[in-house]
């Protein structure tokens, strides 16, 4: 990729400051028209307050910001968007009850003397979602009823929609299984030939490898590195940016297997067009990992274990006593916890302190006589934070203020507290940088040998093999594989999750 074809966008020294905060401290960003910036840096590092500042939903509180050569102000989103610059953010804004053509095309509908031209707008909607590859997604959908993935793909039409030059991409692999992955990076090729330029933001350093041009790496709100050619700079040096430490990526050593009666036994759960015949165990001390692509029944299997889902067939008993099916609070009071994929709109009260966040599932404990032993509920609190190592430790602050990797480890504590038996992780390290990774395999792992029994989701198949004992291999509904973690590689589970054969 040509990256002397003009610079596109420039900022110097940009600073941002809220209440006792400075998150941005003199931040320097070079983008050049078709090139592929990734942004890298761990959370908290200043990469979203950043991509708010260039989409106009943050004013700078210093520094410039000049676009093709020309100095700028970006008031608010619509005077970035004017300008072509399109973001689409990891906690995606689309409206439910609307139909994807209408989320497309929100803020500039196609209409003629104030009446909406629908089947106009019909029509350009199937063109983007041609081009993006999802043909299948129908304009007149409600977009609510759409899954993350196809609502990644919906947002990605909407930037699109306008004559975008810059299209700023948070995370947006998070929610995609690897063939959405690569044909994501087909459609930011293709981009990237017609001279539109991505900033792209992943914790995943082997896509920065895959799609990346050059990198700029932040750090506590500052650059410490800037257009490193992606091609030249080593992933160590890459992760040394970013931590200030070298950091060996690895899992956990494996706990010893234990042949305790099953804590957690699944007996042909099955829920039509979703999940069939699914069966396994878990005993105490063990984590297993279930694979698949998106879509395969992964995530519904978990919530159909934790109530949040009634079965059409099957069984789930913990410490051998059946769960009533398709309730939650018998879930829960059976032992079973659920950390769900969407942990900032399904886990979290992100307005709220992380004592309240903790304390959610355990209220019963702290209520005497119709009122709440406050003292009590905010000890427990404070114990778990340190226990935890949850950063910053102060439990009065609001949720939404952690980073990706402090707000899981405050969905954990909240299980904790309650003294669940069985703990279900639906994508446990999503969004969470390299640093904060390493940290929850070793809870989970600390948590499995305390003599919890551990199901964990993932899409990245190398966390999968890494973190468990044992693996399930899930293809279109149906377990296809289920076996010791260290027979298996990530080729064999591609072969499966690929060609669905039952082994």
């Amino acid at each position: 990729m040509d990256t002397g074809s003009g610079k596109l966008l420039s900022m110097r020294g940009i600073v941002k400051l809220f209440p006792g905060v400075r998150a941005l401290d003199g931040i320097d960003l070079d983008v050049t028209a078709g090139e592929v910036h990734c942004l890298l840096g761990q959370n908290g590092a200043g990469k979203s307050t950043l991509i708010k500042v260039l989409s106009g939903a943050h004013q700078p509180d210093g520094g410039e910001i000049a676009w093709r050569g020309e100095p700028v102000r970006l008031p608010d989103p619509q005077a970035a968007m004017r300008l072509g610059i399109a973001t689409i953010y990891q906690e995606l804004d689309l409206v439910d009850g609307l139909s994807v053509a209408e989320n497309i095309f929100l803020g500039h509908e196609h209409a003629h003397l104030g009446f909406s031209r629908r089947t106009e707008a019909n029509r350009a909607a199937a063109a983007l979602l041609k081009r993006l590859g999802h043909p299948e997604i129908r304009p007149t959908t409600d977009v609510g009823g759409l899954p993350a993935a196809g609502k990644q793909i919906v947002s990605m039409a909407r930037a699109l929609s306008h004559d975008v030059r810059l299209i700023i991409m948070d995370e947006p692999s998070a929610v995609l299984d690897q063939e959405e992955v690569q044909r994501l990076f087909r459609v930011i090729r293709d981009l990237t030939e017609e001279e539109v330029a991505v900033v792209y933001i992943s914790h995943r350093l082997d896509e920065i490898r895959q799609i990346g041009t050059r990198v700029t790496v932040l750090k506590d709100g500052r650059t410490v590195a800037t257009g490193l050619p992606v091609a030249d700079t080593p992933t160590s040096e890459i992760i040394r940016l970013m931590t200030g430490r070298a950091i060996e990526y690895v899992f956990p050593p494996r706990g010893e297997t234990t042949y305790a009666e099953p804590l957690l036994e699944v007996e042909n759960l099955s829920r039509d067009g979703e999940f069939s015949g699914v069966s396994f165990q878990v005993r105490p001390g063990e984590v297993v990992g279930l694979a698949g692509l998106v879509g395969s029944g992964r995530s519904e299997i978990l919530e159909t274990i934790y109530g949040a889902r009634a079965p059409g067939t099957g069984t789930v008993k913990v410490g051998g006593k059946r769960v009533r099916p398709g309730g939650v609070g018998a879930a829960v009071a059976a032992g079973i916890g659920l950390c769900p994929e969407e942990r900032k709109s399904q886990a979290l009260f992100l307005g709220e302190p992380v004592s309240r966040n903790i304390i959610a599932a355990s209220l019963g404990r702290f209520a005497r006589g119709g009122f709440v032993r406050l003292g009590a509920e905010r000890r427990s609190a404070e114990n778990l934070v340190r226990e935890l190592d949850i950063r910053p430790s102060d439990v009065d602050r609001e949720a939404r203020t952690l980073s990706g990797g402090n707000q899981q480890k405050v969905v954990l504590a909240r299980w904790l507290l309650r003294g669940c038996k069985v703990l279900l992780l639906d994508e446990p390290t999503r969004g969470v940088d390299i640093g904060a990774r390493s940290e929850i395999y070793a809870l989970i792992h600390r948590l499995a040998a305390g003599g919890l029994a551990v199901v964990v989701v993932s899409s990245e198949i190398e966390e999968v093999i890494g973190l468990s004992t044992r693996v399930l291999v899930i293809s279109d509904g149906a377990v296809v594989l289920d076996g010791p973690a260290e027979s298996i590689d990530e080729h064999r589970v591609l072969d499966l999750v690929l060609e669905g054969e039952v082994a």
